[in-house]
């Protein structure tokens, strides 16, 4: 089973190689590794999805919390929660099929970000699985260049899993505004 970890650490030099250095010893492949910056200045959110079972989550996400630059995880598998990808597709659509693809594009909610003489820029976000859906429909056309993103993902409702709860004062958000 997959499992989306969600872990927020220093924004700091080495600390993804110390995260991706855990996976390897521990013999854990990522599936899909995305890290940016969070809400919080000097915070960084890093979404990592490992294909393991539930003891070997639990024993990945121990690990984690006790790197130095780690300052919160979450295992969102088993909370309700949104996950996203993206895929920039360059497809194969001279004149006479451009309009079949296109169609089949709207049909994912995919938005056409170039058009060239022979070819179209697809770009779709969604699950992993109507990612994977428009690479199928697409492949008789002829894919080009396919480049994804990895998973983001993030609890629902209210309640945020980050590291620290935000100041909201005026002069807290201004600060990090600057």
């Amino acid at each position: 089973m997959t499992h989306v970890l969600v872990a927020y650490t220093d924004d700091e030099p080495g600390v993804l190689n110390r995260v991706a250095s855990l996976f390897r010893r521990r013999a854990f492949n990522i599936h899909s590794l995305t890290v940016g910056s969070t809400e919080k200045a000097g915070v960084s959110r890093m979404t990592i999805v490992v294909d393991t079972d539930e003891q070997g989550a639990a024993r990945a996400q121990t690990n984690l919390e006790k790197l130095l630059n780690v300052q919160k995880v979450e295992n969102l598998s088993m909370r309700p929660s949104v996950v996203r990808d993206l895929v920039l597709l360059r497809v194969s659509a001279d004149a006479s099929v451009r309009p079949a693809v296109i169609q089949l594009a709207q049909t994912f909610r995919a938005a056409v970000v170039d058009i060239a003489p022979g070819s179209l820029v697809l770009e779709c976000t969604g699950s992993a699985s109507k990612i994977d859906a428009l690479l199928e429909v697409m492949k008789p056309y002829g894919i080009l260049e396919m480049g994804r993103t990895g998973v983001v993902a993030m609890s629902r409702g209210a309640e945020s899993c980050g590291a620290q709860a935000p100041d909201a004062s005026p002069e807290s958000l201004a600060a990090n505004f600057q």
